[in-house]
């Protein structure tokens, strides 16, 4: 059997479909292909249970059609489910199965306020498309795999964090994710635990900015690592601090106790931390205006921020004990 996957982002997304590549490999023994954009490929790199990755970009639409027809697939699994994989399950011409999106639902809780989502996670809405083909959920979280180069080694940090520390991730595609500068410089100044920030290079200037409130105790990793060596830090922390973006998922798929803001975004969404004991959820009480968005805004629709700025940093210095 031969079977191609299809996501096209993002990172914490695509995260969430290991499961569904997991069970294709080991209950069906399937040849799994998976098509990704080019920039979600290192997600994806060292994942045993993919035999190939192939990569989509703004040029080769007509080109990567025309491979795939080749690879003369049994079935597509689509768990993107847009135009553009309509058009390419029409292309293909063989058996697909989709993911629903409940793009309705979602829409109801964004702007009536009204909660028809279904109480089942993400990844188990992904998993429903692959049961009849006899993939079963197989109680084993999430993947994260990262290649032997990639593994950054405790010693290379500097001493204060080679004992261990808390990972605080910093970043968030969407601003309205984002927990504000004025109350990360509250918990840092506040916690007393050694803590490596952790992001990508656009968070690197505010990391750095934060680390000088104390550089003995914070080290800001944020630009210095490609994505699977700062998954190897989130692997190796005590404890992830963290907003709804895909370093949390990777932490996920670690087993990391995870610390979670939530801002504009809910947890009834489905996609918060999945099969982990040990997640604490962190949220602005009665704020009528959440969600705002199913995921995010670059600025607070309604000017206030209450969803972050009212965050109760008390409470989560309690709870990191």
């Amino acid at each position: 059997m031969k079977v191609l996957v299809v996501r096209f982002s993002s990172i914490g997304d695509i995260v969430l479909t290991t499961p569904v590549i997991r069970g294709l490999k080991k209950q069906l023994g399937a040849e799994v292909h998976y098509l990704t954009k080019s920039n979600f490929q290192e997600v994806l790199a060292a994942n045993p249970y993919i035999d190939q990755i192939h990569l989509l970009n703004h040029t080769n639409w007509s080109e990567i059609v025309s491979k795939l027809k080749a690879e003369k697939f049994d079935y597509i699994i689509d768990l993107h489910h847009n135009v553009r994989t309509l058009k390419l399950k029409l292309a293909l011409g063989v058996k697909a199965f989709s993911f629903d999106k409940l793009n309705i639902q979602k829409w109801l809780l964004v702007n009536l306020k009204i909660n028809r989502m279904p109480a089942f996670h993400i990844v188990d809405r992904y998993l429903a498309c692959v049961k009849s083909i006899g993939v079963n959920k197989d109680l084993q979280g999430l993947d994260y795999f990262i290649g032997t180069n990639d593994e950054v080694s405790l010693s290379s940090l500097p001493l204060a964090f080679q004992n261990g520390y808390i990972g605080l991730v910093i970043g968030a595609q969407h601003f309205t994710k984002r927990l504000p500068k004025e109350k990360l410089n509250v918990l840092l100044q506040r916690l007393t635990q050694p803590v490596v920030i952790l992001g990508g290079p656009t968070d690197a200037e505010l990391a750095e900015e934060l680390s000088k409130i104390a550089p003995n105790r914070i080290y800001n990793a944020c630009g210095k690592y490609n994505l699977n060596q700062s998954a190897s830090l989130v692997k190796q922390a005590q404890k992830i601090i963290c907003n709804d973006t895909g370093l949390m998922h990777i932490a996920a798929a670690f087993q990391k106790e995870i610390h979670l803001l939530w801002g504009n975004t809910i947890p009834a969404f489905g996609m918060g931390p999945y099969a982990i004991e040990n997640a604490y959820h962190y949220e602005v009480p009665h704020l009528n205006c959440r969600p705002c968005s199913k995921i995010g805004f670059q600025q607070c629709p309604k000017g206030h921020f209450h969803c972050m700025n009212q965050q109760d940093i008390t409470k989560l210095i309690n709870q990191l004990g």
